[in-house]
């Protein structure tokens, strides 16, 4: 049995193009990313969708990436995008000196790299990314923007799962 929704992959396949680029950017805020993962529906099964996914997001030029960062609240700040809220869970139960560490750090960050820290969050405390946090700002900018595409191709495979898991299929 398959650990994803195979009749919600269905749905997505179905979706209106515009129902499918506005579901995509709820996943990723890259355009350019979301238009082209849309367009290559249909998708046989959700392996084929991540590879498509990771390919299209190699390719994108620097630009589409800041896009993509655009849509990505600071690691330990409230926001309203359910899917980021539901990413950090675990953060949100830091201490004060652990959040109060990431504000600094995620300063510190946007100094040097011009750009939000990113990383995948799900199923990580507040310690333990601050601790990648501190790691990451070794990173020559070369090397972090490199690290950062990793770090958005696994969020994008958890949110794509989300989105197919939680589209209406048939029932058996």
């Amino acid at each position: 049995m398959p650990a994803w929704n195979s009749s919600g992959l269905d749905a997505f396949n179905a979706l209106a193009d515009q129902s499918a680029l506005k579901a995509l950017l709820e996943c990723c805020h890259s355009s350019a990313w979301a238009s082209a993962v849309a367009a290559a529906r249909p998708y046989p099964n959700i392996d084929v969708l991540f590879d498509t996914a990771d390919s299209v997001l190699r390719g994108l030029p620097e630009s589409e990436i800041d896009e993509a960062l655009a849509g990505h609240p600071r690691i330990g700040e409230r926001t309203d995008s359910a899917s980021s809220t539901t990413e950090q869970t675990l953060v949100s139960t830091a201490s004060e000196q652990v959040l109060a560490q990431l504000r600094i750090k995620n300063a510190e960050y946007e100094d040097k790299f011009s750009h939000v820290y990113l990383v995948c969050a799900s199923g990580r405390s507040g310690s333990e990314l601050l601790n990648i946090l501190l790691e990451r700002l070794e990173n020559d900018p070369a090397t972090e923007r490199s690290v950062l595409r990793t770090e958005l191709a696994a969020i994008n495979r958890i949110r794509l799962t989300r989105l197919i898991d939680a589209l209406p299929g048939e029932t058996p």
